[in-house]
């Protein structure tokens, strides 16, 4: 297709960015082909959005179509039926997909992570201002504290006949779910027994909260910080405090679409390489908060977003503020790259919380989940640094997890029979 008109999906191309924008295009006729993209209004899918947006994609003679959905479960569905080429997924779904675990199984894969972080632990203000009152809190501790201080609550309630505590999160197969739970059970409490655990889809996690249906959730930016701004949530802990280095949103591509347009895909890795560094340039910040906030995309204050994007959070209604470093990454420190040894930490928090057994199937499943190596030859010969290794120590200085542990990909039965609070038989969240 000859196509003299701007990329974009969504609103007009956005004035004021600086470098990597590209301009040799303009003007003139490029070849464009058709990738349809679906997408959860999060300010994690910055990456596709400047693609789109700022011209990285059709500098590479693609037109990206990135299509609004509701709930993780729809994009499931709707990359399994073929009316999504490709997709904004949460970094466990594929790992999920080749294991065969959900209710429409359908398995993909990604060469491509879409960044790191922006992830909190977001709890009723109530229920905060208890947790102060029983623990003596005054609002500048740290995320395992609160944890804690939260244990103290759960004891008492349950000391005292009252119902446990519901907490959400987005999907059974997500970092939301996974880190919810790693920061409960550092603090002593079991996500399967001393609480209620249920799904929320993102867009809804701040009415539940507002109609009491919930007393917490875990989620991307930008609903923890509008719960805040309601008054109606008090942020507890971020992915930073959980664990820096864990994969957030991922590309999810059809195999059989992979299969017929390998070119396409090469030339889509390398349009978002260039939009991710893009991205992670404060100086490209007020821009990229413009168009993510349009209602074609996340729809909030691109005021918000700027706040977003530069860690700066207001975590409770009084006011009270944190800085929070590298609170969104989007290409440093290989945020991009899909690794192994992520993968299989994923994979060992689905056997921790028995949505899946360990054995030598599973792993081979899990390693065709991520694709490093189509990353690799792709991005090899490029100015991006391209990790030579797929897998490597978890958790190690400066990334630590809250509960201080490595994990050892070559030893996954062991990390998880270290964990003292586990699940060995079912999951308590169904789909």
């Amino acid at each position: 297709m000859w196509d003299l008109e701007e990329a974009g999906s969504g609103p007009g191309r956005q004035a004021g960015s600086v470098d990597d924008t590209p301009s040799e295009t303009r003007g003139r006729p490029v070849p464009e082909r058709l990738v349809r993209v679906g997408f959860i209004p999060l300010v994690d899918m910055a990456v596709l959005v400047a693609a789109a947006e700022q011209g990285f994609a059709r500098r590479e003679g693609i037109r990206l179509q990135l299509i609004k959905d509701v709930s993780w479960s729809n994009i499931r569905d709707r990359l399994a039926f073929r009316q999504f080429d490709m997709a904004h997924m949460l970094s466990p779904m594929p790992i999920a997909s080749q294991l065969h675990l959900g209710s429409n199984p359908y398995p993909c894969f990604t060469p491509f992570a879409l960044g790191r972080g922006g992830n909190a632990i977001t709890l009723s203000v109530e229920l905060y201002r208890e947790m102060q009152a029983l623990a003596g809190l005054d609002g500048s501790e740290g995320a395992l504290t609160n944890g804690l201080a939260l244990k103290q609550v759960v004891e008492q309630r349950r000391r005292a006949g009252r119902k446990p505590l519901v907490f959400a999160m987005t999907y059974p197969f997500s970092s939301h779910n996974y880190e919810f739970r790693f920061w409960l059970a550092a603090a002593g409490i079991n996500p399967d027994t001393d609480v209620t655990m249920t799904i929320v889809p993102p867009p809804l996690t701040v009415d539940a909260m507002t109609a009491r249906a919930i007393d917490g959730f875990c989620v991307n930016a930008p609903w923890n910080m509008i719960a805040v701004e309601k008054g109606v949530g008090r942020m507890v802990a971020t992915k930073a405090d959980i664990w820096p280095s864990a994969p957030e949103k991922v590309l999810g591509v059809s195999p059989e679409w992979a299969d017929e347009n390998p070119e396409i895909l090469s030339r889509l890795i390398v349009a978002l390489d260039a939009a991710a560094r893009w991205c992670d340039d404060r100086r490209n910040h007020s821009a990229l908060a413009d168009m993510m906030s349009d209602p074609a995309y996340v729809g909030v204050p691109s005021e918000l977003i700027m706040r977003l994007l530069s860690g700066q959070l207001t975590v409770d209604p009084d006011g009270t503020t944190r800085q929070v470093q590298n609170y969104m990454a989007f290409h440093d420190q290989s945020a991009n790259f899909p690794w192994i040894s992520q993968a299989l930490w994923i994979y060992s928090q689905m056997i921790r919380w028995g949505q899946v057994s360990y054995d030598e199937a599973g792993l081979s499943q899990v390693r065709a989940a991520y694709r490093p190596e189509m990353y690799r030859e792709v991005l090899g010969n490029s100015r991006t640094s391209v990790p030579s290794i797929d897998s490597k120590v978890e958790g190690a200085e400066p990334e630590k997890f809250i509960d201080g542990r490595r994990f050892v990909p070559d030893d996954i039965p062991g990390y998880v029979a270290g964990f003292e609070i586990r699940n060995g038989s079912s999951s308590a969240v169904a789909e």
